[in-house]
């Protein structure tokens, strides 16, 4: 089976937009995992849709941790904003963000029988699902033309399995699935160089106890 290369999908749509742009701009309900992963996507997506940020982490187990990330997220956006209203060239379109409901029940009701799956095995597959289908419920709901998420700049996500959930669940909810491999194209190298620049705190795990477990071995 040929592999999918999903950095050039998401090139075709970019192209496309830009070959009938004059209407307005379509809009992507796009899931935040953190705000180091997101500062890149958001600077190489604003500039093709008006984005709304749902910051939606139910796996980020402890509610400190989950605090200093949302806040996190919310000052990104602030400091992309507020660049964005300087003159000059197009900076991309302003950003808004809506904050889920802190709901760490529902990832432990998840993961229930998978506590003890390798990271990046079928516990996290399902943590997609989670985040992912909620994320595609509410875009729907609110009419957006796209949904995605930012989970694939990370080399340690599995870009396949988060695109074929996204694919699955845009039949399921009736909105187009943004494709995405953002780490191509230097973009985890340049999450990296934002983060610096807007002195973005990078957490070493993804949220849940089993990675922060593995991490610390």
């Amino acid at each position: 089976m040929n592999q999918v290369n999903y950095q050039r999908e998401l090139e075709k749509i970019l192209n496309g937009l830009q070959e009938t742009a004059g209407g307005p701009a379509p809009t992507l309900y796009l899931h935040s995992c953190c705000a180091p992963c997101s500062s890149y996507v958001l600077e190489y997506l604003s500039r093709y849709f008006r984005i709304t940020v749902f910051y939606f982490n139910p796996n980020i187990c402890e509610a400190p941790e989950y605090q200093k990330r949302v806040a996190e997220q919310k000052r990104l956006i602030a400091a992309y904003n507020e660049e964005r209203k300087e003159g000059g060239a197009f900076r991309g379109y302003p950003i808004d963000l809506v904050e889920g409901d802190y709901e760490p029940g529902r990832f432990f009701e998840m993961a229930r029988g998978l506590e003890a799956c390798p990271e990046g095995g079928e516990r996290c597959f399902r943590c997609y699902d989670l985040r992912l289908r909620e994320t595609a419920g509410r875009g729907a709901e609110g009419g957006f033309d796209y949904f995605a998420t930012t989970l694939t700049i990370s080399p340690l996500k599995n870009a396949r399995k988060i695109n074929e959930i996204g694919q699955a669940l845009a039949r399921e909810y009736g909105i187009a699935w943004l494709p995405s491999d953002f780490k191509k194209k230097d973009g985890y190298k340049r999450s990296i160089e934002l983060s610096a620049r807007y002195g973005l705190y990078r957490q070493d795990y993804c949220g849940c106890t089993y990675s922060k477990a593995s991490r610390q071995g």
